[in-house]
């Protein structure tokens, strides 16, 4: 069948055709940010989960409801480079200037003076320009908990006055230091006491529950922490049939049977299959024989670019650690079992472990567990570990 009129999309983020299993948290999203913009603001979400489990998706999709309701919105996704202070501060300098041509400007000029004090604070602080003086002690501690604080105080009371409200949205939120997640978590905190329309969503992996209970004992109390499921065998047949019925095309029963036990359920890898055996498909319906054509080239695509990205990145003993962990299955598993795997004393093992958890590798689902964020990711350890012992 025609590759351009192809729906599937397989990609880091990418909306797919039709996204499902997820109506409850987008429709509890909306009552958040409706009752934040009515002066009531409440707990808010940090979606959890695996590797290409649509995180990124669902957080784009709130971002859409916001734009809808007329709210500004800043999209930062989080790395281990140390930027987030200057992201958050070129977000919502856009936020600000754009608030400031409304008619009411008093709040805002002052929100855009305590950026100018927060910037100054920054090593590239010089490269933001927001032409107003700073306002003397507001966000110029040179403490981030604190001027963090201040600086969205003075923008949620900006967008209180012009009527409207601020959403921030963290991606991969699991890179924030203790520090950075801390002070976050805590300047929300303080816009919720006072009412003020601002809300934060994050996402991240599963570990980041500990982390942004770690950095304030209350997050619990600030944020509901859902965890992304695999899709139920029906919502991954509307996944996949759906998109193709816009276009006239069928699946056979038993080919989305195949797919759905392949993929394992796993949002990105269902759009990898259906992207692939569109293609392999001569015409409708997508046949059971035209999956199995496009297995090996589904495989290929995973391995060489939602696998081998992540595995490139690890030094000899993190593999060694990884590879022990695939031999003993998919998980998770606990960590004198890995020691044994690795003919190793457990206490010799947590600099590894340590590692790989602050890579994204893996995460700690109980104490004294290790399970690997990357769906799958025993399967092409396996894989690859067998053609280097063929090719050796």
């Amino acid at each position: 069948m025609d590759r351009l009129t192809n729906p599937y999309r397989p990609g880091a983020g990418t909306q797919p055709a039709v996204l499902v299993g997820r109506d409850l948290l987008i429709d509890d999203f909306g009552v958040t940010l409706r009752r934040a913009l009515a002066g009531q603001p409440g707990k808010s979400c940090m979606p959890l989960g695996l590797r290409g489990m649509g995180k990124t998706v669902l957080l784009n999709r709130f971002m859409e409801v916001a734009r809808h309701e007329g709210v500004s919105t800043a999209v930062i996704e989080a790395s281990d480079s140390g930027n987030f202070s200057s992201l958050i501060a070129i977000r919502l300098r856009r936020i600000l200037l754009k608030l400031a041509s409304k008619p009411v400007r008093r709040a805002v000029t002052r929100a855009l003076g305590a950026l100018r004090s927060f910037v100054w604070q920054l090593p590239d602080g010089s490269a933001i320009s927001v032409g107003v003086e700073p306002v003397l002690g507001v966000a110029d501690s040179g403490m981030l908990s604190e001027d963090l604080a201040d600086l969205l105080i003075a923008a949620g009371r900006a967008a209180q006055a012009c009527g409207t409200g601020i959403v921030l949205a963290v991606d991969e939120a699991q890179y924030l230091d203790h520090d950075e997640i801390g002070a976050l978590v805590g300047a929300v905190h303080r816009t919720l006491q006072l009412d003020l329309p601002v809300v934060l969503v994050a996402a991240g992996l599963p570990q980041l529950r500990v982390l942004a209970g770690e950095a304030r004992t209350y997050s619990e109390r600030l944020f509901t922490f859902p965890e992304l499921s695999v899709l139920t065998a029906e919502q991954a047949r509307d996944a996949l049939v759906i998109p193709a019925e816009v276009q006239n095309v069928s699946f056979d029963s038993e080919a989305v049977e195949l797919i759905f036990d392949e993929s394992g359920g796993y949002p990105y890898f269902l759009q990898e299959w259906g992207y692939h055996s569109w293609n392999a498909a001569p015409v409708s319906p997508i046949t059971l024989d035209d999956v199995r054509a496009a297995g090996t080239n589904v495989i290929d695509m995973l391995d060489r670019d939602f696998f081998r990205v992540r595995f490139d990145r690890l030094t000899p003993k993190e593999r060694e650690y990884l590879r022990a962990m695939a031999e003993l299955g998919p998980g998770p598993h606990r960590s004198g079992d890995i020691a044994i795997e690795l003919g190793v004393k457990v206490q010799s093992m947590a600099p590894r472990r340590s590692a790989l958890i602050a890579k994204g590798m893996i995460y700690s689902p109980a104490h004294g567990d290790t399970a690997f964020t990357v769906p799958l990711f025993d399967e092409f350890l396996k894989r690859t570990f067998s053609t280097f012992e063929q090719t050796a």
